[in-house]
């Protein structure tokens, strides 16, 4: 990848949490993190991968910043000083999960051996 979309990817990550931190409120209880950002090489799209805990809330916080995704945008592109700005997709980070998983297994054939 270059270094001009891993600056980029940087440059968004930090904003992008900035914006979370200071203009966005979620529900009690719920931790929302900013995981990584992937953007198209020719910086049209960002996917902003997020991690929700409880998992069980993942949904819903993915329809709450799908609903304020044109005014995170906003945010995004008065904040840059830089064109083109890629068009932020939001997307839910599966990778948490799948290493609870993969740590319950390892558990489990710790047990099985005793």
């Amino acid at each position: 990848m270059s270094n001009r979309v891993d600056k980029v990817n940087s440059l968004l990550q930090h904003e992008i949490n900035n914006i979370f931190l200071k203009d966005l409120n979620f529900p009690d209880g719920i931790l929302v993190t900013l995981t990584h950002v992937d953007c198209t090489a020719n910086l049209i799209e960002a996917k902003v991968y997020i991690s929700v805990f409880p998992e069980e809330n993942t949904e819903k916080i993915m329809r709450i910043l799908n609903k304020l995704i044109y005014g995170i945008q906003q945010k995004v592109n008065k904040r840059l000083k830089m064109r083109p700005i890629p068009k932020i997709i939001f997307t839910a980070d599966k990778t948490i999960s799948k290493a609870g998983r993969v740590e319950e297994l390892l558990a489990q054939l710790k047990n099985e051996e005793k």
